[in-house]
């Protein structure tokens, strides 16, 4: 919700260190929307508030301090985002491949859409309405669609539509006029209308059938029973692993794939935890030299929706993610016990 009332305290130079802070996970939200990247949004951040420091003393108060973050920020991002930075998924490179013939194709020029810690970007809130737009609005699929928009349009479908700014004021932000704002807001809109952006629930712990099926997932894959595992994905789900343009369509590709190319995520154990909005586990693979223990291989981010999985997105750099998602370095036996218990 926007807030442009002056607020003298938040001015003060000796408090603006706190006064900024309180805004951190919203800006990191709104910088992650625009993005595509959680390490980009936290940097992005970083350099609102290096400006904010330098630009205070001209800082008059004329608006609130959010505001004027969120001004610089989106300046911020627009320089990023005109540097030709843009996010992608392996869904957007194509057609989905075959089991059969896959080929794990990894493409380092590509910057991949990353995945994202909850609490970095969903500010607390006793809102229901709100905490479910903020889930849907930081999803792989709408963050993903986003990143075909150009960025001004990004800047204003996110101000308007999920932050609820109005017209006149994201206006004001972006130094434009409130018909170009409202131009822009329509194409965008038409934008993402043409990307058919597929429905996914978010993670729900009082939902008591996404905990049947998440648990039924968890079980199935740890059990590595791929015919039991194949029963909790939808006909249509896919498949993808970033870095790797990679991806498959369907229960037969799906189910090959894990029992050929993928067979050594048997025996492996998940960790539970979230991202996105959206329930995630850290997967954890049997250690190759036999000894006990479990070791890093995958952040599995899962796409739900009408109670079947819709997609399954295996996220392979683990040294990149692991420690963002506070997931722990490895697993040993004890681990695994209390895993169990």
């Amino acid at each position: 919700m926007s807030d442009l009332a002056t607020t003298p305290t938040e001015a003060d130079p000796t408090d603006l260190d706190s006064a900024m802070e309180r805004h951190r996970v919203e800006l990191t939200g709104y910088c992650y929307r625009m993005l595509g990247s959680a390490f980009d949004a936290e940097d992005a951040v970083q350099e609102t508030y290096i400006r904010a420091w330098r630009a205070h003393a001209r800082f008059e108060g004329r608006s609130s301090l959010r505001s004027w973050l969120y001004r610089i920020a989106t300046n911020v991002c627009l320089d990023q985002l005109n540097a030709g930075r843009k996010r992608a998924r392996p869904m957007d490179f194509g057609a989905p491949q075959h089991q059969a013939s896959a080929v794990l194709n990894e493409r380092p020029e590509v910057t991949w859409l990353e995945p994202v810690p909850d609490g970095r970007v969903l500010p607390q809130t006793a809102d229901p309405a709100e905490t479910a737009l903020a889930r849907e609005s930081v999803r792989l699929a709408f963050v993903a669609a986003l990143q075909h928009l150009p960025a001004k349009q990004r800047a204003v479908l996110i101000l308007r539509e999920v932050l609820a700014w109005k017209a006149d004021e994201v206006a004001r932000l972006l130094d434009t006029t409130v018909a170009s704002v409202n131009s822009a807001l329509q194409r965008a809109r038409a934008t993402l209308a043409g990307r058919e952006l597929r429905a996914s629930d978010p993670v729900d712990p009082l939902d008591g059938e996404q905990a049947k099926l998440l648990e039924a997932y968890l079980s199935a894959f740890e059990a590595y029973d791929i015919t039991r595992l194949t029963t909790l994905l939808h006909e249509d789900a896919v498949l993808s692993m970033p870095p790797y343009d990679l991806w498959l369509r369907g229960h037969e590709d799906i189910a090959a794939w894990h029992l050929e190319q993928g067979i050594g995520c048997k025996g492996s154990r998940l960790v539970p935890t979230t991202a996105n909005g959206l329930p995630a586990f850290g997967q954890y693979r049997p250690r190759e030299d036999g000894a006990p223990g479990y070791v890093p291989w995958a952040l599995q981010v899962l796409e739900v929706s009408q109670g079947k999985i819709v997609g399954l997105n295996a996220f392979l750099d683990t040294d990149r993610w692991f420690p963002l998602f506070d997931l722990p370095e490895q697993l040993d036996e004890t681990d695994e016990a209390q895993q169990g218990a």
